[in-house]
């Protein structure tokens, strides 16, 4: 039994978290179709359980899925009586419908306003579907807008105001409790006034307090460059040098010993992948450094590099050996660049893979750069590599660019040797 205002009644048994027994508060499901309160079902997946604990079937998958229609029906079920009484009984201090209305009449200093919606929206405690609505109805993507939009006098508020606005849309935009039509909202709040958003970020990523501030703006940058609706947004983002520049600097060592932060670099490469989808943006962001940048990425331990942001390194690495800029900056450093593509091949995803092709078909077969060619040849297992990319199912495309790459090479019982003549027009299959 459990209590609803001042009434005993009945807990719907669905309503309940199959582990704790309690009413859920943000109910997620497993690939298995059953349901459970986020809170417990992390819990057990934290501490290295890999089955259903109500089915005890294997997971072959740990995403936590938002039961959104759950959440509603618990949130209706758990709303107390419209009545005078009881509202006055519901506390109402902190919820995100007031603290939105605080921002908006704070025009001196939005400052404690926007750190309440940022507590607002990490605290797990607080219900998801009041979240969401004030997403969609409350319309506070534009609110933050608008803050980020005005001028401050003072740079170092200016600064901290814009962080904490940031902070809040980046929470928006990458949690999972949040509806993806409520995160097109948002989304299209942000592209309204993009000159003055860019503006902010690139301020963000220079002058940032913290790192985690600089990853929060390159977050909610991603997140504009990934929308379909915004592709005039990417155009727009892609001419701006100091956003490529700052984003290379993000995927870099963040501190004198040479640490690179794995949020920094999923997040950095993100927008640079996104970036280089544009076709005359790829000059550009190869003249910036790109290329021993994201090879430096590649070179690093898995732990900072996992394979889905291996993968968006390879596509920009791709993107760089699509220009005689690129090209000439990977041949240049070709024993590291060559050979950190070539090591991080077959931990980079299928399309990582198949852009990892694409970067040594370019440089090696069409090209035809000697250094790029005999770097190929020297990396470890390179060639054992390609013949398993062609035997895994890749595209035609990349199987063919695999098999040009393969008659440039020799292969006797002991090594993998350059077979390489520059002054041949046509390599004859070995």
């Amino acid at each position: 039994m459990g209590r609803k205002g001042e009434r005993f009644v009945k807990i719907p048994s669905y309503f309940r978290c199959p582990i704790s027994l309690e009413v859920m508060k943000s109910p997620v499901s497993l690939c298995t179709g059953v349901t459970y309160d986020r809170i417990s079902i992390q819990r057990w997946l934290d501490s290295g359980n890999t089955t259903c604990p109500a089915t005890r079937q294997n997971l072959p998958s740990t995403d936590l899925v938002p039961n959104l229609t759950l959440q509603r029906l618990i949130h209706l079920w758990s709303s107390p009586p419209s009545s005078s009484s009881a509202a006055a009984a519901v506390p109402h201090l902190n919820r995100g419908d007031d603290i939105l209305r605080e921002l908006r009449s704070s025009a001196a200093d939005p400052l404690p306003a926007l750190r309440k919606l940022v507590e607002f929206f990490s605290d797990d405690e607080n219900d998801e579907f009041e979240k969401n609505n004030l997403v969609n109805a409350g319309g506070c993507a534009a609110v933050l807008v608008s803050v980020l939009a005005r001028k401050n006098d003072d740079e170092e508020a200016g600064l901290e105001t814009s962080e904490a606005a940031i902070r809040v849309l980046a929470l928006i935009l990458t949690s999972d409790f949040i509806e993806e039509a409520n995160t097109k909202i948002a989304i299209s709040a942000l592209v309204s006034d993009l000159n003055a958003l860019v503006s902010t970020l690139v301020s963000v990523l220079k002058k940032g307090s913290s790192l985690e501030s600089r990853i929060d703006a390159a977050t909610v940058l991603e997140s504009v460059l990934g929308l379909p609706e915004a592709a005039k947004a990417k155009l727009v983002i892609a001419e701006k040098e100091e956003v490529i520049a700052e984003l290379i600097r993000l995927i870099g060592p963040s501190d004198d010993k040479g640490t690179m932060d794995r949020r920094a670099v999923q997040a950095g490469l993100g927008c640079l992948a996104g970036i280089a989808e544009v076709r005359r943006a790829r000059v550009r962001i190869a003249r910036l450094g790109v290329v021993p940048a994201v090879t430096r990425v590649l070179a690093a331990k898995a732990e900072v590099l996992p394979a889905a942001a291996a993968e968006r390194a390879m596509r920009v690495m791709e993107a760089a050996a699509g220009c005689a800029e690129g090209r000439a900056a990977i041949c240049e450093a070709a024993e590291e660049s060559v050979g950190a593509v070539t090591g991080r091949m077959m931990k980079a995803g299928r399309e990582g893979a198949e852009a990892a092709v694409a970067v040594l078909w370019t440089v090696c077969h069409l090209f035809r750069d000697r250094r790029a060619v005999e770097a190929a040849a020297a990396a470890n297992g390179g060639l054992t590599k390609l013949l398993l990319l062609m035997q895994s199912g890749c595209s035609p495309a990349a199987r063919q660019m695999t098999a040009d790459l393969l008659k440039i090479f020799r292969v006797n019982s002991k090594s993998c040797l350059p077979g390489y003549d520059t002054k041949t027009i046509h390599i004859m299959p070995f």
